[in-house]
């Protein structure tokens, strides 16, 4: 068996990656990014088993891959690009060794896929395992936030809705195979930080759906002091989302509504702007609120639980 620092040194080793944002990296007591002329946009987002995930769900390079791309995904809602990532472990003794260095592995493949390199972090034994990633990107000049939303503005989300939490339903009912992408979008999500930096200056507002549509909206309407109608049959659903809740009995409406975990970006815009990517739907109003609307206006009831709240519950 390993010590502590020579599980340094090997998850070191799984995570070598250059990068001209770091000077100096893992190894010394702080690292030492470069220079830069942006100001910084930093971010810090925790993964806790029994809390964001269960192993029996995951193969152990998921968790790490999940853990630094759920992360990403906040710097994208700001149009951040990523600079560094700062990973700080809690692994239990009884983690076996090898899912330790998986867990990096995974780690690794998301720095590569999203050019983010791991700077340092911290490792260390405790009761449960979780992951606490801090991560450090370069702001655009006028950086998105929720505050910029005006009545009037069209609501828009990148790709679809609902498949994050479809894929954790199947899992959960032993039916991945329903839908093995939807299982996919959630076991290694993609933080939309190419389309998020592509929204500076296009967009009024964003947020990441992390936690579930209509609650990340309420965020959104509460920051710029709008309300905003959710048309319901705009917002795109994963394919096989309907035939797939009715196999397992699930509501295909919570799934959309207050699933979460798509990582995906919701956005505003000026009536007259076009974006270049997005699904436009719905708008922002003077009154308050979130009012979900089928075709004809009538009005759909929102989940009770419109999302995850670590104090409430799902």
């Amino acid at each position: 068996m390993s010590d502590e620092f020579q599980r340094i040194e090997q998850i070191r080793r799984r995570l070598a990656f250059a990068s001209a944002d770091v000077l100096l990296g893992i190894g010394d007591d702080a690292a030492v990014l470069a220079p830069s002329a942006h100001a910084q946009a930093v971010s810090v987002d925790a993964q806790i088993e029994g809390v964001h995930f269960r192993r029996e769900l995951l193969a152990p390079a998921d968790i790490g891959y999940r853990a630094l791309a759920s992360a990403l995904s906040d710097l994208a809602a700001m149009g951040a690009t990523a600079r560094a990532a700062f990973v700080a472990m809690i692994a239990p003794e009884r983690l076996p060794e090898d899912d330790l260095y998986a867990i990096a592995d995974g780690i690794a493949q998301a720095q590569r896929a999203f050019a983010c390199v791991v700077a340092g972090g911290n490792l260390a034994t405790g009761g449960e395992l979780s992951i606490t990633t801090t991560v450090i990107g370069d702001a655009p000049a006028a950086p998105l936030t929720r505050a910029g939303a005006r009545a009037g503005d069209a609501l828009y989300v990148t790709g679809e809705i609902g498949a994050a939490a479809l894929g954790l339903a199947l899992l959960q009912a032993g039916r991945g195979e329903l839908a093995p992408g939807c299982v996919a979008r959630w076991r290694r999500p993609t933080a939309r930080l190419r389309e998020g930096a592509a929204l500076a200056g296009i967009a009024s507002a964003a947020i990441d759906v992390s936690d579930g549509l209509v609650q990340d909206l309420a965020h959104l309407a509460g920051a710029s002091g709008v309300g905003f109608e959710l048309e319901h049959e705009r917002i795109p659903r994963a394919a096989r989302l309907a035939e797939s809740c009715a196999a397992i009995g699930a509501d295909p409406d919570a799934l959309v509504l207050a699933g979460g975990e798509d990582y995906e970006l919701l956005f505003t815009a000026a009536p007259d702007v076009r974006p270049p990517f997005g699904t436009r739907i719905g708008s922002a109003s003077a009154s308050g609120g979130i009012r979900v609307v089928a075709p004809g206006g009538r009005a759909i009831a929102v989940p009770q639980r419109p999302g995850f709240d670590h104090f409430r519950g799902r």
